[in-house]
């Protein structure tokens, strides 16, 4: 019999790979409880240096009240005073009010453990675990073609086809940076095509990485995408269907053949790395290898823009480094 654990647990992936499907499986586990997409956590990092000392419970409190101001906060579906009262009751520190959030919204459901869904969470993992030091990472990957087909029809997307391929390209380098520093037990790679083409084989080996006993009902994630994707956000009405492989290679007819040639010339070697084969094997235009320089550039000076941000926030505020790490689990209280 396994121990319950109660570790967080964070989806991630490039955006329109998979995470709302895989957010929506999770959350029909019955241990489990995942909520709507929100826009706090990394701008709450940003910004602690000007939340002040939150030992201070009133420094809680309008930490608290600015979350509740963030776009799409209301998707939660908790009331206002409800999550005041809880950040002011929690330990003090920024992963621990952050961390309560998703705790109430688990709470809505009956459940004990809780987590959250952002693509944009995968580019910045090493803040994620400093927030939550024990949390578990389940990263969906999913053929760079198809994401940037789909980028290239969502209504909030850009319209720069360079900005998609650049999207998938810098998502599939953070996998691979993750997959390489992550431990064994924090870190876990599930491929799009493998999931919706065998859904119970797949989820059980995500819930044996998580610690779960598999639920059939996680292979049926269109039965609790009534309560957990909001309506307004029409791009997601495919959750509300059984899974399929009928988008799997679809980049096949979504995208132009020169499309295509310029999506492998750019981030060729990178399908290959995740099982991925090229259709076209053209040599990079200057303006490919340019794109490729670029990208690998950005990656390896984003660690250093991180450590200079923080020092800039350090002078702008005048104020000490907050302490950060969630106290809400039993592991995040041991580390």
């Amino acid at each position: 019999m396994r121990l319950p654990t109660d570790r967080p647990i964070f989806v991630v992936g490039c955006p329109r790979s998979g995470t709302t499907m895989l957010q929506l499986m999770l959350h029909a586990h019955p241990r489990i409880a995942l909520p709507p997409e929100n826009r706090f956590v990394l701008p709450a990092y940003q910004r602690r240096h000007e939340f002040g000392d939150l030992r201070h419970p009133g420094r809680r409190a309008e930490l608290a009240r600015w979350m509740i101001g963030t776009r799409q906060f209301a998707d939660l579906g908790l009331a206002e005073q409800q999550v005041i009262d809880a950040v002011v009751a929690a330990p003090p520190t920024l992963g621990s009010a952050l961390g309560t959030v998703f705790r109430l919204y688990a709470q809505r459901f009956g459940k004990p453990r809780w987590g959250d869904k952002r693509p944009a969470y995968l580019r910045s993992l090493p803040t994620l675990l400093r927030l939550f030091p024990d949390a578990q990472i389940v990263n969906i990957m999913r053929d760079g073609r198809d994401c940037v087909a789909s980028l290239k029809e969502a209504p909030w997307s850009s319209a720069d086809l360079g900005d998609h391929i650049t999207a998938w390209s810098r998502a599939a380098d953070a996998s691979l940076r993750a997959a390489r520093r992550c431990p064994p037990d924090t870190y876990f790679m599930i491929r799009y095509e493998d999931l919706t083409a065998d859904p119970p084989t797949q989820l059980r080996r995500l819930c044996e990485f998580l610690g779960e006993d598999y639920d059939p009902a996680m292979a049926h994630p269109d039965e609790v995408a009534r309560v957990a994707v909001p309506r307004y956000k029409t791009w997601h009405t495919r959750t509300h269907q059984s899974v399929t492989t009928e988008r799997v290679r679809s980049w096949q007819h979504r995208l132009t053949a020169a499309e295509i040639e310029r999506c492998e010339a750019v981030f060729g070697s990178r399908l290959n790395r995740f099982g991925y084969e090229q259709s076209t094997f053209s040599p990079p235009t200057p303006a490919d290898r340019l794109d490729r320089a670029r990208l690998a550039v950005r990656d390896r000076l984003a660690p250093v823009r991180g450590l200079v941000d923080d020092a800039r926030a350090v002078l702008r505020t005048h104020r000490l480094e907050p302490a950060v790490a969630a106290l809400l689990t039993s592991g995040q209280c041991l580390r």
